[in-house]
């Protein structure tokens, strides 16, 4: 289940799709997905695919993971601070965390950011906080950042993330309603302008507001 051997298949099925960062596929390669699951679903792990972890939120597919991840990555100028909204299970997380310098992370609901902070603690990442917030309002005390990642989809971008970017900064995030584009927008210098390009449709979970304990 978890072989080198069924690892090495996923790096190729994502190579297949056009990922091609080096360094995002060996962290991808290297990071054990099975431990984000629930015992019952760990044996799927390694497939390209997106897995219930309960709360009504998903596991993304290893795919879009790699494709967000070598987005923000190739488009950033540094990775210094960086933002991500949703820690879910703790999967992007983790990704991201081995990539950047210091990772501000922040999840609405209690139960699933406990799981996260327990399995990046048992990877030995130290690099990472974690905050109990309303994602859509992002984590300003903490910025401005290089970076933001969206793993849950609002109806249009919210002002108060792109905001919270630095100068040349740049936001990976899903947008939309039944109908959702993945999409990165980039802060032009340190104007009030940015530039947004589409880059494929998606299929996210919505960007909620509050929190659950």
């Amino acid at each position: 289940m978890t072989s080198q051997r069924t690892r090495e298949r996923l790096i190729s099925r994502l190579q297949e799709q056009g990922v091609s960062n080096e360094q995002v596929l060996d962290v991808i390669r290297n990071t054990p997905r099975h431990i984000f699951l629930d015992e019952a679903l760990s044996h799927r792990a390694y497939e390209d695919s997106s897995l219930p972890i309960g709360y009504g939120q998903t596991l993304s597919q290893p795919y879009i993971v790699a494709r967000m991840t070598e987005l923000l990555v190739g488009a950033a100028a540094k990775l210094d601070r960086v933002l991500e909204i949703g820690t879910g299970s703790g999967y992007q997380t983790v990704i991201l965390a081995q990539l950047v310098k210091s990772l501000y992370s922040v999840e609405r609901i209690r139960p699933l950011q406990e799981k996260a902070r327990e399995r990046i603690k048992l990877l030995g990442l130290r690099n990472v906080l974690l905050r109990h917030a309303d994602g859509g309002f992002g984590w300003p005390e903490q910025g401005p950042y290089d970076a933001i990642l969206s793993a849950a989809a609002p109806r249009s971008v919210p002002e108060s993330l792109k905001q919270q970017l630095a100068p040349n900064g740049v936001l990976v995030i899903p947008v939309g309603g039944e109908q959702q584009e993945l999409q990165l927008v980039m802060r032009d210098g340190d104007s009030d302008k940015f530039v947004t390009r589409v880059i494929e449709p998606v299929k996210f979970v919505p960007l909620l507001s509050g929190t659950t304990r």
